[in-house]
C-alpha cells in the first residue's frame, strides 16, 4: 500500500517507517497540512494518512475520492474534522480510538501540579540564582475536589490518578457507566462542587463550547480548569472574561479552539495574530502547551501500529473495528458490532 502521510513530524516518522517496512505500508511524508490546495498530493495513493488540523470536509473527501483513494486513516481519537457524511459509502475512514490513555492523563495530572505547585515560576528563578519564595505558595490536592467530565479511558485513568492524590473526584458523563470510588453528578451540580474541573469529553454539537459564560458563572471563586481533550470544548472568550472576573483561579490548556494554523510549529520569531491566545498566554495564571499531552514514546508506537493495522484491515476485508460510520449514532459502537462491512 501507498499511503500519504500529511501534516508529517519528526516525531512521527521513525515509529511508522517501522511498522511500514514490517507490514508492506509505503509511507510518503508530506510536511504541508491537507487541505483542499493540497490534497492534489495524494493523488496515485491507495489511502492518505491525517491528524487532527487537517482539512477533511466535504471538498477534500470528493476529491480523494475522484482519485481513487479508497481510505482515510486518522491517526489520532478524534474525528470532528472530517465530513463523515461526505465519506460514507465512499471512503472509508479509521481512527486510533486509544493510543495511550496514560500519556494524556498524566499530562493533565503534570499541568495541574505546575500550576498549583508553580514550579514553572520557580525554574526560571532559579536559572537566575533567584532563590526567593515570594509567590510560590501552592496548595495541597489532597482533600480537594475533582470534577471530571467525561468517563472513557483518560478520564478513568485521571480519575484514578487524582484518588491516589487523595482527592474527592465528582464526574459527568452523557453515558455513565459504573463508578468505581467517585460519584456522578449533574454537569450543573460539577461546576458548583468542584475545585478542579478537567475535561475529558469527546467535541460534539452537544460539547461545544461546553464551559461558556453561563457555566463558568456556576463555578466555585478560584476554580482551575484542565483541558487536554478538544479546544472548542472552551469557549476562549468567556474564560478570559471569568479570569478577570476572579472566578476562575488558573487554567491549564493542552489545546485551543484556533489552534490548527498555529500548533505543531514554530512562530518565536513571528508576531502571532491571534489576540485571543496572545492574552491567554500573557496571563500568570494560564500554563498552555501546544497539544502535546499524547507525546510519549509509547503513545507514538502504539498510534503507528494501530494506524498500519487499521489500513491493512480494510485493504484485505474492507472491515476495521476502528472505523468510524456518521450512520451509527454512537460512534463507539457500531449497531453492526463490526461483523458486516459499513459498506
Amino acid at each position: 500500500m501507498k499511503i500519504a502521510f500529511f501534516d508529517a513530524k519528526d516525531y512521527d516518522k521513525p515509529y511508522f517507517l517501522e511498522e511500514g517496512a514490517a507490514h508492506g505500508v509505503e509511507y510518503k511524508f508530506f510536511e504541508t497540512r491537507l487541505t483542499a490546495d493540497t490534497v492534489s498530493l495524494a493523488r496515485g495513493s491507495d489511502g492518505v494518512c491525517a491528524f487532527v488540523n487537517d482539512d477533511l470536509g466535504a471538498p477534500v473527501i470528493e476529491a480523494l475520492y475522484e482519485m481513487g483513494i479508497r481510505v482515510i486513516a486518522m491517526r489520532c481519537a478524534g474525528y470532528n474534522n472530517v465530513a463523515l457524511e461526505a465519506a460514507f459509502n465512499r471512503i472509508h475512514v479509521v481512527r486510533v480510538p486509544a493510543y495511550s490513555p496514560y500519556a494524556v492523563a498524566e499530562h493533565t495530572m503534570a499541568l495541574l501540579l505546575t500550576s498549583v505547585r508553580r514550579t514553572h515560576k520557580a525554574y526560571n528563578r532559579t536559572r537566575d540564582f533567584n532563590f526567593s519564595l515570594n509567590g510560590l505558595a501552592g496548595f495541597d490536592l489532597h482533600g480537594k475536589t475533582v470534577g471530571v467530565v467525561g468517563t472513557g479511558k483518560i478520564g478513568r485513568i485521571f480519575i484514578d490518578i487524582c484518588k491516589g492524590f487523595g482527592m474527592n473526584v465528582l464526574a459527568y458523563d452523557k453515558f455513565p457507566g459504573m463508578a468505581d470510588g467517585f460519584t456522578y453528578v449533574s454537569l450543573g451540580e460539577l461546576f458548583a462542587q468542584s475545585d478542579i474541573i478537567s475535561l475529558h469529553c469527546p467535541l460534539g454539537e452537544d460539547t461545544y463550547h461546553l464551559i461558556d459564560e453561563a457555566a463558568i458563572a456556576k463555578m466555585k471563586k478560584g476554580v482551575i480548569l484542565l483541558n487536554t481533550s478538544r479546544g472548542a470544548l472552551i469557549d476562549a472568550e468567556a474564560l478570559i472574561g471569568g479570569i478577570k472576573a476572579r472566578i476562575v483561579g488558573a487554567a491549564c490548556l493542552d489545546v485551543y479552539e484556533e489552534e490548527s494554523d498555529l500548533f505543531f510549529r514554530d512562530f518565536s520569531g513571528h508576531i502571532v495574530e491571534d489576540d485571543v491566545l496572545a492574552r491567554l498566554i500573557s496571563m500568570p495564571n494560564i500554563i498552555v502547551t501546544s497539544h502535546q499531552a499524547f507525546l510519549t514514546q509509547e503513545a507514538l508506537r502504539s498510534i503507528a501500529a494501530t494506524t498500519t493495522k487499521n489500513l491493512l484491515e480494510i485493504a484485505e476485508s474492507g472491515m476495521c473495528e476502528n472505523e468510524l460510520c456518521y450512520r451509527c449514532g454512537n460512534l463507539e459502537t457500531c449497531k453492526k458490532s463490526r461483523r458486516e462491512r459499513c459498506f
